[in-house]
């Protein structure tokens, strides 16, 4: 009876482990399945999107694909990308979640945000009105053939590459064109004032010479390896081509615009003034700052924020010994001889100074940094009376395309030295230049990962990483703190303009009346920045929502923390994974905090 007992005792606990030990394997069988068909997804898809977007794969380094352009606006490629996104998006559902790691669970988050936010804007006509002035595949043209852009002028091909791709945007003039005038027939049209700021970009590239093109710089910049035989055919082809291919779209759009389309264009500038505008400006706010905070709200954060950054403003007046008012020190520091460079390449080389110190000076708050070669470039001077004060173009991961700063120093009267700091912060280091290149430096991370975005984080991190100065160890000048704080303030009024425009039906001019009553902006700044945002609504608002986010994701683990906050840590459980909505990031950062615990 002892022996039969203990006998059942053992037959029952072999069955018992037995059956765990399958559970087990079974549990890791479906975990594996999910693992290699999630991958398997990702991979499809970041295949089947680089070739229906082969500049995407040229700016990544990726030169299979360099002799074609995708007509986007096009009925086909519309229609194509969004089966793509619905049969993706299948495919993700029936992938179950649960059974995945922590960073594929993000990423399968990710990616179905991706695809869920590109189908709901398929409601919304953008193809309808394609190009303006601060976005336009006219002004994106010209800098990719120029020669100092992604696409590569090394060797043969390159150069047979570029010229084939003058035949696809030949196509892509016409169909915006087409595009354009539908607009017209259904009332989505831009506004005039952007169209007619447009219209001098484009008539910028239209030279009786094609030796004068910016297009012809290739040819001058010819490797000196080719053999005389190539470069006798390239130089008379790349002539033909200017004159037969390039030059004449470029005069198809400049005369659509001026005999048909501005005429034609809207006298308002808001987005609410368009067919179901309110439900778009909805939608553009809800995917630029990864929130569901309404347009009324951000107004509010804006109004407050605006309020607080000018009560520190004075504490500088007062620091300085400024005798008057905010707006009579607005006035001195816009004005005064001090504070502006006499010729524009002094202020590019004083930014090109501030690279070698500021990246030694990011050692005390950063651990892991780009291996990504960096470099400053002034803005070209055919796009630089509307471009942005600066900004960043991501390099390549394989080094062979480093990430440029392109600073702006047109009109350099109204580009201030107490400017310079903040935004080299935010657009090099420690902002975009560590930002992005970290994340796609990681090769852990899927490829959508590693070379996709979302504003809010972005842009986010960018005006985080200006308010690294002091503790970076730079605004030593306690102008160069006004100017980081002018800086911070212009993002608190982005948020009050951007929504007053698009929400609220601001006119130009009163969006003009506000920056100047606010702020330390000359007048050239200003016209391009209210116009920047006429241009593309909600981006404005992604920096002080994403900053405040930021700051307050750290703020939260330094207070949990306590003693064990350890501030290169958090940047790099901030950065490592890229770019995320910032719900995600807060979830990612807690998540770090309570593993320390």
């Amino acid at each position: 009876m002892k022996n039969s007992i203990a006998a059942t005792i053992v037959a029952l606990f072999l069955v018992s482990a037995c059956g765990s030990e399958q559970q087990a394997t079974d549990e890791v069988d479906t975990g594996a399945n999910a693992t290699t068909a999630l991958n398997e997804l990702f991979a499809d898809h970041f295949e089947r999107n680089l070739v229906m977007n082969p500049l995407s794969a040229t700016f990544i380094g990726d030169n299979r694909f360099n002799d074609r352009m995708a007509n986007s606006n096009s009925p086909e490629y519309r229609a194509k990308d969004q089966a793509m996104d619905e049969e993706f998006l299948q495919r993700l559902l029936a992938i179950d979640r649960e059974a995945l790691g922590y960073q594929d669970q993000l990423s399968y988050d990710i990616f179905k945000i991706n695809r869920e936010q590109s189908l709901e804007g398929n409601q919304f006509p953008f193809h309808l009105q394609p190009i303006n002035q601060f976005y336009s595949i006219t002004n994106f043209f010209i800098q990719l053939g120029s020669g100092t852009s992604a696409h590569p002028f090394k060797t043969v091909k390159d150069y047979e590459d570029f010229m084939s791709r003058a035949d696809d945007f030949s196509i892509i003039i016409d169909q915006i064109i087409s595009n354009m005038q539908e607009g017209m027939r259904e009332g989505v049209t831009q506004p005039r004032i952007l169209m007619a700021k447009l219209l001098p970009q484009i008539d910028s590239q239209i030279v009786d010479d094609p030796r004068e093109s910016g297009f012809y710089a290739p040819v001058t910049n010819m490797p000196e390896d080719f053999s005389a035989e190539d470069r006798e055919r390239l130089t008379a082809a790349y002539e033909t081509k200017i004159a037969d291919t390039i030059i004449p779209a470029y005069q198809r759009i400049s005369n659509f615009l001026g005999d048909d389309y501005l005429s034609n264009a809207r006298e308002t500038v808001g987005l609410y003034a368009q067919p179901n505008g309110e439900a778009w400006y909805a939608y553009m706010v809800r995917i630029r700052t990864t929130t569901d905070m309404t347009p009324e709200q951000i107004h509010q954060i804006g109004l407050d924020e605006v309020a607080r950054i000018h009560g520190e403003m004075r504490g500088v007046m007062e620091e300085v010994g400024f005798e008057g008012d905010l707006q009579d020190f607005f006035d001195f520091v816009n004005t005064d001889d001090q504070f502006f460079f006499d010729e524009a390449e002094e202020l590019i080389q004083g930014y090109r100074d501030m690279s070698d110190h500021i990246t030694e000076l990011s050692q005390d708050l950063f651990d892991v940094m780009p291996k990504t070669a960096f470099e400053v470039r002034r803005v070209e001077p055919f796009r630089e009376a509307s471009a942005a004060g600066g900004s960043y173009q991501a390099g390549t991961p394989d080094g062979s395309r480093p990430g440029i700063f392109y600073a702006n120093a047109y009109d350099i009267k109204a580009r201030g030295k107490w400017a310079m700091e903040s935004l080299f912060l935010h657009e090099a280091i420690p902002g975009h230049h560590f930002q992005i290149m970290i994340q796609r430096e990681n090769e852990d991370l899927p490829e959508f990962r590693r070379f996709g975005g979302f504003t809010a984080y972005s842009e986010g991190w960018g005006l985080y990483a200006e308010s690294l100065g002091k503790e970076l160890g730079v605004y030593t000048d306690p102008y160069q703190y006004f100017g980081g704080l002018n800086a911070e303030l212009w993002r608190a009024i982005r948020l009050v303009v951007d929504t007053g425009i698009h929400a609220k039906g601001w006119t130009r001019q009163e969006v003009l009346d506000y920056m100047s009553a606010n702020s330390a902006v000359a007048d050239v700044r200003a016209i391009a920045e209210a116009e920047r945002f006429m241009a593309i609504p909600g981006q404005a608002l992604a920096y002080k929502v994403g900053q405040l986010k930021i700051r307050e994701i750290r703020n939260d683990a330094e207070a949990a923390l306590g003693d064990k906050f350890n501030i290169k840590d958090f940047h790099t459980e901030v950065l490592k994974d890229g770019a995320m909505p910032l719900s995600m990031l807060e979830a990612k950062v807690d998540r770090w905090v309570q593993a320390q615990l």
